[in-house]
Parts: C-alpha cells; sequence; structure tokens
C-alpha cells in the first residue's frame, strides 16, 4: 500500500496537522475558561440581519450617489442562562461539524493508506463522510438559525420566535450540500474501481 499512501501526500498530512492544532486549540480554550475565570461573563451581543433602517448612522459618510442604512445589534451586559445558551448554539454548530468533518476525512485518509484506496473499507467512509457533511451542515444550519432568532426574540421587544423569525435567519449550506454529494458520487466512483480491481485480480 505504499503507492496508495504517496497518492494521497501531502494533503493526508495536512488534514491530520489541522485536526490535532484544532482540537488542542479548543482544548486550551476551555481549560483556560474553567481555570482562569471568563466562563460565563461578559456581554452577548447580536444582529439582526433581518432587519434595517434608513436612518442615517454617525460616523458613516457615503460617496455621492450611495447610501447607508442601519442594522440593529442589541447586547446585553447581563445574560441569562438561557440566553447565554442560545449565544453559545448560535456559535458551536460549525465548530463541532468542522472538528467531526476532519476527524473522518482523517480516518478515511489513513484508513486508506493503510488498507488501500480501492478497498470496501475505503468506499464506507467515503459514504459516511459525504452523509455526515451534508446532513450535518443542514443540522447546523438550522440550530444555529433557531439560536440566533430565539436570541434576538429574547432581546427585541419588537421581535417574536416563530418559523418565519428562524427561516429569515436559515441560509441554505449550499456550497456543504455540493461538496457532500461530491463525496457521495467519488463513493460511487471508488465503489466501481473496487468491483474491476476485484475482477482484475481474479482474471490474474
Amino acid at each position: 500500500m505504499t503507492e496508495d499512501r504517496k497518492l494521497l501526500q501531502p494533503f493526508s498530512t495536512v488534514v491530520s496537522v489541522a485536526l490535532h492544532v484544532l482540537i488542542a486549540a479548543l482544548s486550551v480554550g476551555v481549560l483556560s475558561k474553567l481555570f482562569l475565570g471568563g466562563w460565563g461573563t461578559g456581554d452577548i451581543c447580536v444582529a439582526d440581519t433581518t432587519a434595517s433602517s434608513s436612518t442615517k448612522p454617525t460616523g458613516f459618510a457615503p460617496e455621492q450617489g450611495a447610501s447607508v442604512d442601519s442594522v440593529p445589534r442589541y447586547c446585553v451586559e447581563n445574560p441569562s442562562s438561557h440566553q447565554r445558551l442560545l449565544d453559545q448554539l448560535d456559535r458551536l454548530p460549525f465548530l463541532l461539524l468542522m472538528i467531526a468533518v476532519l476527524f473522518l476525512l482523517n480516518r478515511l485518509l489513513q484508513g486508506a493508506a493503510r488498507d488501500g484506496i480501492y478497498t470496501l473499507q475505503t468506499v464506507s467512509r467515503f459514504r459516511l463522510l459525504g452523509w455526515w457533511v451534508l446532513l450535518g451542515s443542514l443540522a447546523a444550519e438550522v440550530v444555529q438559525a433557531n439560536a440566533k432568532a430565539a436570541l434576538i426574540a429574547s432581546l427585541a421587544e419588537s421581535k417574536d420566535f416563530s418559523a418565519a423569525s428562524w427561516l429569515g435567519m436559515w441560509t441554505p449550506p449550499y456550497l456543504a450540500v455540493l461538496i457532500a454529494l461530491g463525496l457521495l458520487t467519488f463513493a460511487r466512483i471508488t465503489r466501481a474501481g473496487t468491483a474491476m480491481r476485484e475482477d482484475l485480480q481474479g482474471v490474474v
């Protein structure tokens, strides 16, 4: 499997290093907040990108023929536990998704280097990664949109938490969906290549 291992470089090394660096940085951040303070303290701010005002904000001078408007940004000095949880749910999903995707990708590359590219194990890992990116990106966007809409509703008198409010915050992850579909397609291609390789070995 030496040739397969060479084919996967330097991408395999970059993914492995990125995964370990990200996990180390996350661990240091969590430990510093636990032992040095800062966990559960500080202001919380959120911008309502679905609303705007034509009132000209001070300090911003547009060029002639251009205009500038205002987007409300709500802040709270002493947030409740519920508001702080919503703030974290607005931030964490994509970080956790990134770590999970890097872990599965690293597992795929390491397994392909060890067992070979055209194997059923590699096909299975390809398929798992593709479905994880597809469903995980959609779920992360939904969680983030709901958390942001609920947080804004708790800070703004004119806002209510509803299906319309979180749908206004939701941005379809088009790029992630395309990447996921590409991974699932590569899984099928690898599966076909595996079958051809098995047939050739049988002929030999």
